[in-house]
């Protein structure tokens, strides 16, 4: 895709990843706009970019997405880039014996699939009147080879790569491209907040700048699914006659 001259709206855009991408993109010239849940995150966010704007939206609520997407396109009507971002992870362990969370659950369900779909439907129509523009969703390597201990985590990310194919082939014949991006296991609080530092012995997580960096390498191309760095293994043996020997090997 082209890396200027966009205007560009990114869910979960005041940390992390999000935070990550929208100030690559505000470095390259783009207007960028973060949303988010929490106004301090984003206005914080905010003033260490100048220039970036800042919208406050709920994924789960439908309510707050229709708001938001009337705000937003009322007040930058040359939006024509969606970045899907916001996303929640918890742990389940179904060998023990304590009850399901159920809050856990249908947060990551909420939001990382039902908040993609709705904020996808109330942005599409308007992306669809500019010349050329893009939905950008993230997904995970862990859409192709899911990590046991977050089932519905891993199950949420595959949906994402499922709905980005599907999304796809509808639109194929307007302007609207789709992009799935995926990421590998990056330092940021999504693991921090449940405790996990490390999976298994040798491995760590790719520090956000580095991830930033590959990934702005790659968006830059024409390619349409884009596994970042380690996610390119995952991906592979995701597809392959290899997969039910590594899922045991790397995912104990």
């Amino acid at each position: 895709m082209n890396l200027k001259e966009n205007t560009i709206l990114i869910t979960g855009g005041g940390s992390g990843i999000g935070r990550g991408l929208a100030e690559a993109f505000h470095k390259q010239g783009n207007r960028v706009i973060i949303a988010g849940r929490r106004r301090d995150v984003l206005e914080r966010t905010a003033s260490a970019n100048p220039g970036m704007g800042t919208v406050v939206l709920d994924t789960t609520e439908p309510e707050s997405i229709s708001a938001a997407a009337k705000e937003v396109i009322r007040k930058y009507a040359n939006l024509n880039v969606v970045v899907n971002n916001a996303g929640v992870q918890y742990l389940h362990d179904f060998a023990s014996d304590r009850p399901l969370n159920e809050a856990g659950m249908l947060a990551e369900i909420d939001t990382n699939i039902v908040g993609i779909i709705r904020f996808t439907s109330a942005f599409l129509p308007h992306l669809k009147s500019k010349p050329a523009a893009s939905i950008i969703n993230i997904s995970s390597g862990l859409a192709f080879l899911p990590m046991a201990r977050f089932p519905i985590y891993c199950a949420t990310k595959a949906f994402v790569h499922s709905f980005s194919m599907s999304l796809r082939h509808q639109i194929k014949r307007t302007s609207v491209r789709v992009i799935e991006l995926a990421p590998p296991w990056v330092a940021t609080d999504l693991d921090a907040h449940q405790g996990v530092t490390t999976t298994h012995e040798g491995m760590s997580p790719m520090p956000i700048p580095d991830f930033i960096a590959a990934a702005m390498q790659d968006l830059s191309t024409d390619a349409e699914e884009l596994p970042v760095a380690g996610a390119k293994f995952l991906y592979s043996a995701g597809v392959s006659d290899r997969a039910a020997a590594t899922f045991e090997q790397i995912h104990q």
